[in-house]
């Protein structure tokens, strides 16, 4: 009896590892990862000196996965696309006006900073909150030239910021397909604009 003893004694603590080992693998399986997002918070048209510009704002988060990609130097590109239409009743919509701008972001781990990339245009950022803001914000932006549009018309716009995953390093994108950590959700924020008819001087 005492030599059972012992035994038990000595197999538990092994049997209750496995099982906690065990259990967190469930957990693991059964919980879905936390996907990032793109939430449109704002957006706008207004009447500038040479035709409608655009400002909106973005709440950006990444999710802990890309957040880890880019500290580690995979470099994150973003597609900005705004469309302006009128309704017709009696054919497809017609398309008035659109923009498409691409965006890069980046970690320099010598200078510790992080780097938003347009076009020719850069900037650098201690923080990547800083950076996420400065992305997120779109601020009289051109999007449609004056003769384009008629005051007193009903217009449908459409808004959105993305994470282009086509950009990342191809083993990326095959994780991107099947989880959720390489993800980032996003949503189309859609309003009807009615241009007025006096203009600023």
């Amino acid at each position: 009896m005492p030599t059972t003893m012992v035994s038990i004694t000595r197999c538990w603590p092994r049997a209750l590892s496995l099982a906690l080992t065990l259990l967190a693998l469930w957990a693991a399986c059964i919980v879905p990862a936390r996907a990032g997002s793109i939430e449109p918070m704002r957006a706008q048209l207004s009447a500038g000196e040479e035709g409608h510009v655009l400002s909106a704002e973005f709440d950006i988060d990444l999710g802990a996965q890309l957040e880890e990609a880019l500290t580690r130097g995979v470099t994150l590109h973003f597609t900005l696309e705004f469309t302006l239409s009128r309704h017709r009743w009696y054919w497809i919509d017609e398309h008035i006006a659109g923009h498409v701008g691409h965006y890069a972001l980046s970690y320099n781990a010598l200078t510790r900073q992080y780097r938003l990339s347009s076009g020719g245009l850069h900037r650098g950022f201690a923080t990547l909150t800083e950076a996420l803001r400065v992305l997120g914000r779109v601020a009289d932006l051109p999007v449609a030239e004056k003769s384009v549009l008629r005051p007193g018309e009903q217009y449908d716009a459409a808004l959105r910021l993305t994470l282009d995953r086509g950009q990342l390093p191809k083993p990326f994108q095959l994780d991107a397909i099947a989880n959720r950590e390489w993800q980032v959700d996003t949503r189309v924020l859609r309003w009807r604009f009615v241009p007025t008819a006096a203009g600023p001087k």
